[in-house]
């Protein structure tokens, strides 16, 4: 649902409400500021109609004169220094505000389900993380206060010019309400040229971070497609200059008839003193002296300023507006995996690790559809469009497990085996809540999951991925991820159980070298100990092994085969077989085939059935010896 103006304002300002006192000083030093200005027009009448020309006649009163001066220089020093401390404020305010929204955006972003990330453009995140909440930086540090100091300087100018001249006032002031309308149908359009230009940048930011990361370089050098990608950055950076451009350009026409009028008025000031100290209009003939004119047009002229600052910060906050109903749709979203009311710890020191699935049944969730997220044709001519949604939300998504029910006992090695799309990964994203069942239940313990607190399960379950994931960062910090108050002497430890401490020590910088963005400067074996050396400091009760071994050269296989041994020692472990050779030795292999399982049993077992698991077997070792070279083994590997 669109979050509209109504909710935006009241929501915007509980942002400000930790900083009361701060901006009640800033309140205080605005009106302080604009009643020191006020004064001034008042004593340059006293300096025209008392000091050098009085009214009663004679010379000019020097002493007079000297007081009023000194109240006329004094001021601008007093009000200047009060605007130091004030734009202290006002910028210690307005950011702490900022980063206060950046930090609740991204601790919420953080409780979403996979889900979400896997149905959301990274770039989109990033654009709505990054550009939206910078979008409104002004809003947050300098608009609020200049709305309040320009709206304070209006209302006493104001009362100062009827004070002097009603009649010079109406004039100034006649075409306000025109002003007022036409500026609120400028601020509408802004509004949506500024949701159009922020859903633009955030398909450049998507493009940027698929194209110049490590992947989508290499992808586009493979497949000779650099141009295409340059073409097709260059498209999205012209329609966002043509959006900024636009927004930059509308109201120009306004703010120039508002301003031409403000030049002219004290032509027309002039013009109406003179029919009124010539009795052609009543009243006031008396009262509009020298002193009073020039008091009234520098009045005039101190109105218009704040008067077109305020008409230019209204449509600053309309534009902002938008931004912020783009931050609270992340922040009004609610997660798919939260914890229960009354839900249990699991103590790590009880944990035992029995994993049982009762008649689960399981679909993907329809993505989450979020408005105004822009969208391409990834590899077509159509050029860039705007979707209502983030992702396309899938027509009758099919079970992915249907009636599913097993049990892994503690401390056993379980294999999950099966053809590609048949659930295996699935089940496994179940264990650690990733997703939760559509109907059944997934227990730890006797515990349904869905009844244990979220941080507990996840200090349980360990997980080492077909791909893993390495930050860009020291093999020390790669590895301490999982336990980051961990000594030396354990992540040391962990290395050696890994196989991984010796490849180590021969580089360089040891421990500390870096392993590029997501570990591209390291091969894939050593990616995959330094993923189970993680994983080893973390020590879970249950492990889930996706196996990352068919890729791999013979002995680099035999280092990892040899580390997830380790691994698997004394804690109950899933993991999903792609090469058969590696999980003979299981104690329990389940067979799924479409979501269903069909089978179940040691591996003698299941060969003497006759089943799925015999047929997955003797595809990949049909050839006389089985497959031998690295090459052979890859293509008789069954896929995820």
């Amino acid at each position: 649902m669109a979050v509209t103006d109504r909710r935006v304002l009241p929501r915007v300002a509980r942002l400000l409400r930790p900083y009361r006192a701060k901006i009640a000083l800033v309140l205080v030093a605005v009106v302080a500021s604009a009643a020191l200005q006020s004064l001034v027009p008042f004593l340059t009448r006293a300096v025209f109609d008392d000091a050098l020309f009085p009214l009663e006649g004679g010379g000019p009163h020097l002493g007079l004169l000297a007081w009023l001066a000194a109240g006329m220089c004094v001021i601008p020093v007093v009000t200047a220094l009060i605007g130091i401390g004030q734009n202290w404020l006002t910028s210690t305010v307005g950011n702490s505000a900022m980063a206060d929204l950046r930090g609740d955006l991204f601790q919420h972003l953080q409780k979403m389900e996979l889900a979400f990330f896997t149905a959301t453009k990274t770039g989109a995140i990033q654009s709505r993380l990054a550009n939206d909440v910078a979008g409104v930086r002004t809003v947050l540090t300098d608009t609020a206060t200049t709305m309040v100091q320009n709206s304070v300087t209006v209302v006493a100018a104001f009362a100062a010019m009827v004070i002097l001249s009603w009649q010079l006032t109406i004039l100034t002031l006649i075409l306000m309400p025109l002003f007022v309308w036409l500026q609120l149908r400028v601020g509408r359009r802004r509004q949506r040229l500024a949701r159009r230009t922020q859903e633009s940048l955030s398909e450049m930011t998507a493009i940027t971070e698929e194209a110049l990361s490590v992947s989508g370089i290499l992808l586009a050098k493979v497949f000779n497609r650099a141009e295409s990608e340059v073409e097709r950055y260059r498209e999205a950076n012209r329609r966002q200059t043509r959006l900024q451009v636009e927004q930059a350009m509308t109201g120009r026409t306004f703010f120039a008839v508002v301003q031409t009028f403000f030049a002219i008025t004290p032509a027309l000031i002039y013009l109406l003193a003179g029919w009124i100290m010539t009795g052609r209009l009543p009243g006031g003939e008396d009262a509009l002296t020298a002193g009073t004119l020039v008091a009234f047009t520098t009045l005039q002229g101190r109105l218009q300023m704040p008067l077109l600052q305020l008409m230019r910060v209204s449509l600053d906050v309309q534009t902002s507006l938008a931004l912020f109903r783009r931050i609270f749709e992340y922040l009004d979203l609610k997660p798919a995996i939260t914890e229960r009311p009354g839900a249990v710890a699991l103590e790590p020191d009880r944990v035992r690790g029995r994993v049982e699935f009762r008649s689960v049944w399981f679909r993907y969730p329809e993505p989450r559809a979020l408005s105004g997220t822009v969208t391409r044709d990834r590899f077509g001519d159509s050029g860039v469009r705007i979707e209502d949604r983030d992702a396309v939300r899938p027509e009758g998504a099919a079970w992915a497990l249907r009636d599913v029910s097993l049990v892994v006992e503690p401390g056993q090695l379980a294999a999950i085996v099966g053809p590609s799309g048949a659930g295996k990964t699935t089940a496994t994203y179940l264990v650690p809540r990733f997703y939760d069942v559509t109907d059944g239940a997934v227990l730890v313990d006797g515990v349904d999951v869905r009844d244990l607190t979220l941080s507990s399960l996840s200090d349980a379950v360990g997980m080492v991925t077909q791909e893993p994931y390495l930050f860009h960062g020291t093999i020390r910090d790669n590895i301490a991820y999982a336990r980051p108050e961990a000594s030396a002497e354990e992540i040391e430890r962990a290395a050696r159980d890994a196989n991984i401490h010796d490849r180590i020590m021969s580089f360089p910088e040891g421990y500390e070298t870096i392993t590029g963005e997501r570990g591209y400067r390291l091969s894939g074996g050593e990616k995959q100990r330094l993923a189970i050396a993680r994983v080893l400091l973390k020590d879970p009760e249950i492990l889930i092994l996706d196996e990352a071994t068919s890729a791999l050269d013979t002995e680099t296989e035999r280092l990892v085969q040899e580390a997830l041994e380790r691994a698997t020692r004394s804690r109950t472990t899933i993991a999903i077989a792609h090469r058969l050779s590696t999980i003979r030795s299981a104690d329990v292999i389940f067979g799924l085939e479409d979501g269903r399982l069909v089978e179940q049993g040691t591996h003698e077992d299941l060969l003497a059935a006759g089943g799925l698991y015999k047929r997955l077997y003797e595809e990949q070792f049909s050839r006389p010896g089985g497959p031998r070279t690295p090459y052979d083994e890859r293509r008789a590997d069954v896929s995820l």
